[in-house]
């Protein structure tokens, strides 16, 4: 028999079968021994190792998008400049918070330890500015200003400077070309907050850490379109922060650029001469209290008529916009938010509320009419006008026999609309209405009054109508007060206030007829009356007044033009309107207007306007003058500035003149004419970014006489700085 076992396997064969196994297991334990090294004996420390190798993010801010004029000269663009930054979060990291460091950042900078200090503490509501208000992970700017020796002193020092960068960076800039600011219209921007960057997180817009965002102004409406999209690489780096490799990278899109329908070189004749009509008023007497004006505050706005775009909007007081670049100033926050500055940042064209006076009456004129009355009818136009023993005198307490409306308006007779408004409080019901028809508040609503005009700048007011509804409302929030305080037979407030207490609720014959020509408690703003007066100018719509006229990619590939969008219709017919239009021609030839418009070339550019006073009580008279060609209209108000043709009327004139390049005798001079009609071309942008823009050429298009070298700006004094036409 064979010695060969059944298995046929050798006695070789088993042996080396058995030291593989004795190998594979040894392999297995060794392999098992390893793992439980790696994962139990020393996994944490294994673990905290491998948390050493991280993404990093880059990010490279995107180029903020320009704000152009309608022209595509820049009203808000970017330059570069040495910014030094802080990181907080490295200096939180240091045993002294990061102020020795600071200090010595502070000797370099040429600024003191406290300003320095100031700059990297967060804001909250207990501390002042200034204080960063953006978010604490992200580099603070520390100035926009630094010099290339400074910024060379602290590369070259990094073990000193620890947490402190210098690079150059693109910074918003505001030229003001031609001298004007435009600053309520431009805005601000200031550093994204984490409450934002949360809120946007899930947007089509999120926001990064080093975005500056819009807080009003264009800067603001159109953030998204301008911010563009930052762009990010992210790397892999170890526990020691050293790259091993690149894990992805986005590039930086650069933001649109927003072309507006402003006219940088009308816009600085408006601020010019709105500013210089305020200045004039100073130094004129108020003789219901034999003192000068005080001409504190104003506002301007020029309106094409048959678009509604806003060509010019001036705000005084006003501020330079390149105060909150790289961060404002306490000292000028302080003066920008004070009482005693009369609050600057306030854009009085949209946010300034005030009593119309006589320009509110081609709305009482409409609201007649449509309450039945004949527009040339006669109605008594007496010195004054008695209603239970109160007297309501005539402007100037001046009579004019018996006119129709027409009349009434040109030369702004008060006591035809009192008449008309108490006959119409009488039709009404009076003191017990029972379904009362209220022509003249339900006129004014239809006008757009006590509601937004739509503009698209943020932060517009409604102004107010002060009718039945407003009229409950207001003495069921007050008549706790006035019942606490009124007296019968009292001081006048007291007596007032006893008054409104009993029957504040009420639509008194008083208040229709003060009503009627735009005073008691009536509220407008400039930009409302000048959509109103422009409807009228081109047949009866009501635009949306706009300022940003299209949006232009950073190539210049895309162009989305803004359209002009209508919210209404004037509540008149064609004749009506022509009626009234015909009477506001004469105000400028015959009426209240026509001794500021003399030797106008009314053939050739037919001028309508309408002057008003408003009694404010407390306060001296606001200056009101709306006026309109058959391209645009102007609206002027002064606060606290007299009468509206002896304060508006002059500056409302000289912008008109600048438009259309009038001289003194009425002879127009094309040359000079800055707009003689509405700009209808946008500007051309190349792809690689440049704009195609006029040649900014200053010259005084008011006396004194320019200078022999008009290139001179330093000696070019005596009026604004415009552009020639090219």
């Amino acid at each position: 028999m064979s010695n060969i076992p059944e298995t046929g396997r050798t006695p070789r064969v088993q042996i080396r079968l058995i030291v593989i196994q004795v190998l594979v297991v040894s392999l297995l334990l060794t392999l098992g021994g390893r793992l439980w090294y790696l994962q139990i004996r020393q996994g944490d420390e294994y673990a905290a190792k491998a948390s050493g190798n991280h993404v990093q993010q880059v990010v490279k801010p995107a180029v903020r998008g320009a704000i152009l004029d309608a022209r595509g000269v820049p009203i808000a663009d970017n330059e570069t400049r040495l910014v030094v930054s802080a990181s907080r979060t490295e200096l939180m990291k240091m045993k002294d918070d990061g102020k020795a460091v600071l200090a010595r950042l502070a000797g370099v900078l040429g600024m003191t330890a406290k300003e320095v200090a100031e700059k990297v503490r967060l804001c909250d509501a207990e501390t002042p500015q200034p204080c960063w208000n953006g978010s604490p992970y992200q580099p603070i700017p520390i100035t926009d200003e630094a010099t290339a020796k400074q910024a060379l002193q602290i590369r070259e020092r990094t073990e000193e400077f620890p947490g402190i960068t210098a690079e150059p960076t693109a910074v918003r800039r505001y030229p003001a070309p031609g001298k004007s600011q435009t600053s309520q219209v431009l805005g601000y921007l200031s550093p994204v907050t984490d409450e934002e960057i949360t809120k946007a997180e899930n947007t089509d817009s999120p926001y990064l850490r080093s975005d500056q965002v819009g807080r009003s102004g264009l800067e603001r409406t159109y953030d998204k379109e301008l911010r563009g999209k930052a762009g990010v690489t992210r790397y892999e780096v170890d526990n020691l922060g050293r790259v091993i490799g690149e894990a992805e990278s986005d590039p930086a899109e650069a933001g649109a650029n927003v072309v507006t329908s402003i006219d940088s070189r009308v816009q600085a004749v408006t601020e010019y001469e709105l500013n210089e009509a305020m200045k004039a008023a100073r130094l004129e007497m108020d003789r219901n209290t034999n003192k000068l004006y005080e001409a504190d505050a104003g506002a301007a706005v020029v309106m094409e008529n048959k678009t509604g775009r806003v060509v010019a909007m001036a705000s005084l007081p006003d501020y330079d916009p390149n105060s909150w670049v790289g961060g404002i100033s306490g000292k000028d926050y302080a003066k920008f938010t004070s009482k005693k500055s009369n609050y600057p940042l306030l854009n009085r064209a949209i946010q300034g509320q005030a009593a119309p006076g006589s320009i509110f009456k081609v709305i009482s004129s409409t609201a007649a009419v449509n309450a039945g009355y004949d527009f040339n009818g006669n109605y008594p136009c007496p010195s004054s006008y008695s209603i239970g023993g109160q007297v309501f005198k005539n402007f100037e307490s001046q009579g004019y026999g018996s006119i129709n409306l027409g009349r009434a308006l040109e030369v702004s007779c008060d006591t035809v609309f009192y008449h008309l408004a108490h006959e119409q409080w009488k039709k009404d019901g009076g003191n017990s209405p029972k379904k009362p028809k209220d022509w003249f508040y339900k006129t004014a609503h239809q006008f757009g009054l006590g509601k937004e005009t739509g503009i698209d700048l943020p932060n517009e007011v409604t102004g107010r109508v002060p009718d039945r509804q407003w009229k409950k409302d207001y003495w069921e929030a007050n008549k706790d007060g006035w019942c606490k305080t009124g007296k019968k037979g009292g001081e006048y407030a007291e007596q007032i206030a006893y008054e409104n207490c009993l029957e504040g609720m009420r639509m008194r014959a008083g208040d229709s007829v003060n009503y009627s020509i735009g005073q008691g408690d009536t509220l407008v703003t400039p930009i409302q009356m000048a959509t109103i007066y422009a409807a009228i100018a081109n047949g009866g719509t009501l635009y949306d007044p706009t300022v940003g006229k299209a949006v232009i990619s950073a190539d210049g590939k895309k162009t989305t033009e803004i359209e002009p969008k209508a919210h209404g219709k004037l509540p008149m017919n064609q004749k009506t309107r022509k009626q009234i239009e015909q009477a506001l021609a004469g105000v400028a030839t015959t009426g209240s207007a026509a001794w500021r418009f003399g030797g106008w070339p009314q053939d050739k550019i037919p001028m309508h306007a309408k002057t008003g006073t408003a009694e404010v009580y407390g306060k001296q008279t606001t200056s009101w003058f709306a006026s309109y060609t058959p391209d645009y209209t102007i609206v002027m108000t002064i606060s606290q500035g007299g009468t509206g043709s002896g304060a508006s009327g002059p500056a409302v004139r000289k912008i008109y003149e600048a438009m259309y390049g009038l001289t003194e005798d009425g002879e127009q001079d094309v040359k000079k004419a800055l707009l003689p009609k509405p700009q209808s071309a946008l500007p051309k942008v190349e792809p690689d970014g440049s704009i195609h823009a006029p040649t900014v050429k200053p010259y005084l298009p008011v006396k004194p006489s320019p200078p022999a070298d008009t290139q001179d700006l330093a000696t070019a004094g005596g009026g604004p700085l415009l552009w020639r036409r090219d």
